[in-house]
């Protein structure tokens, strides 16, 4: 068999993605044909289900170079950090733990630089430089004096780094809190976000020109999916607006990611207020769209699912307010017991009886604005209030409103 060659392999990923729809224009095709993406992957992990959960094999060019490269060139995402500081470089053999740092698949990477609208000589901030490879992209698109990458992981930044300069781009890398942006090179003509954000910061609007651009993964919760890809223009006032675009996928921010509950699940939901029949499953927060809605219904709520005795109990545990919903099933019926100071079943039961009666609306028709007060998520008109929270509900797209406050430290 003829060795992979990483020069063919970078044009037929590109071919890949403009047949896939993602690669659009020429500039970020000549991007994708020429950054070497094996250069920021030097070694990652690949994962499969093993007897102990995920197991993650380490991958690099000492064990086989030729399935290293060609692994490399696959639309795949690929884990290159277990337990905020293993590598796959260190790694003997298969291992587990929660990852922590990855390198995006390249068809969310150029889909997303694709969505920014850039322009010749526009200047961009870039949070999360990961491995830098959607860096390197950037910087051969508008020059790698108009591209500012912050990173808050030390140890992967400096890797990046490493492989920035090591592809030709001597561009501005910052070790830093991504939440904070980098107002030293600020105004921005484009911000964009490689990881999942309860909200977007409004030192980001801040830091960013009138008329320009912020495109970041918007998940006000800690799970993995039902996350979407908001689009927002910032206007002269200060404020933004603009609508989520798709689906997308990223790991949160490290600030804001959530610790992994352990401990007796039950004994946090010993002590119940309420307890009643409900008509809405659990099983409807596994699609995407519900899965959005209840997270802007209950932000800050974990969901947890836990089998004893051969009986399931989905719980949702909002651990800041000490409230929970422990939900469990006898033949079709379910019941949901509640405690704490928030209803945290009723909000989602609300939020997607009203989503179901508009029609279920997809993620894309959620707009979205921004002021130094708050986040406000729409799909409607007519307002009406529930669980102390702002909805809107009517109109010819008709669905619902939420008002999040900034947390102080973030307005």
């Amino acid at each position: 068999m003829t060795a992979p060659d990483s020069t063919a392999l970078r044009h037929n990923l590109a071919n890949d993605l403009a047949h896939g729809g993602v690669l659009k224009t020429a500039a970020w095709r000549n991007a994708v044909e020429e950054v070497p993406r094996e250069l920021f992957l030097r070694s990652f992990f690949k994962d499969a289900p093993g007897p102990r959960g995920h197991e993650y094999t380490p991958v690099s060019p000492d064990a086989d170079a030729d399935e290293w490269l060609t692994l490399v060139y696959q639309n795949e995402t690929w884990v290159t950090q277990i337990d905020g500081h293993l590598t796959a470089d260190k790694a003997t053999g298969p291992i587990t733990g929660f990852p922590t740092s990855s390198s995006t698949m390249p068809s969310t990477v150029v889909g997303m630089s694709e969505a920014l609208d850039v322009e010749d000589g526009m200047t961009v901030l870039e949070i999360g430089t990961g491995t830098g490879y959607s860096t390197a992209l950037l910087c051969h698109r508008l020059g790698e004096d108009n591209v500012t990458s912050v990173e808050v992981d030390p140890d992967v930044a400096q890797r990046a780094d490493d492989a920035l300069e090591a592809a030709g781009y001597s561009t501005w890398t910052v070790t830093g809190d991504g939440l904070l942006g980098h107002p030293r090179r600020a105004p921005y003509d484009r911000t964009i976000a490689t990881c999942a954000l309860r909200r977007i910061p409004y030192a980001w609007v801040r830091q960013t020109k009138p008329g320009g651009i912020i495109l970041a993964t918007l998940g006000p919760s800690s799970w993995t999916y039902g996350t979407g890809l908001a689009k927002l223009t910032v206007k002269d006032d200060g404020t933004a607006e603009g609508r989520i675009i798709g689906r997308s996928s990223f790991m949160p921010a490290r600030a804001e990611a959530a610790v992994p509950l352990s401990g007796d699940l039950a004994a946090r939901a010993a002590y119940a207020d309420t307890e009643r029949k409900t008509s809405l499953s659990p099983d409807t927060l596994n699609e995407w769209m519900p899965a959005f809605l209840a997270q802007l219904a209950a932000p800050g709520a974990q969901l947890v699912r836990a089998v004893s005795d051969s009986r399931e109990t989905v719980y949702l545990f909002d651990t800041n307010r000490e409230a929970f919903a422990a939900l469990t099933t006898d033949g079709d019926h379910w019941t949901v017991r509640q405690g704490g100071p928030a209803a945290i079943w009723d909000a989602i039961e609300n939020t997607l009886t009203a989503w179901h009666d508009a029609g279920k609306p997809d993620i894309t028709s959620v707009r979205i604005a921004i002021t130094p007060e708050a986040h406000a998520y729409w799909i409607g008109g007519q307002q009406i209030t529930s669980d102390q929270r702002s909805y809107w509900l009517g109109g010819e797209n008709a669905a619902l409103r939420w008002k999040h406050p900034h947390p102080p430290l973030t307005a």
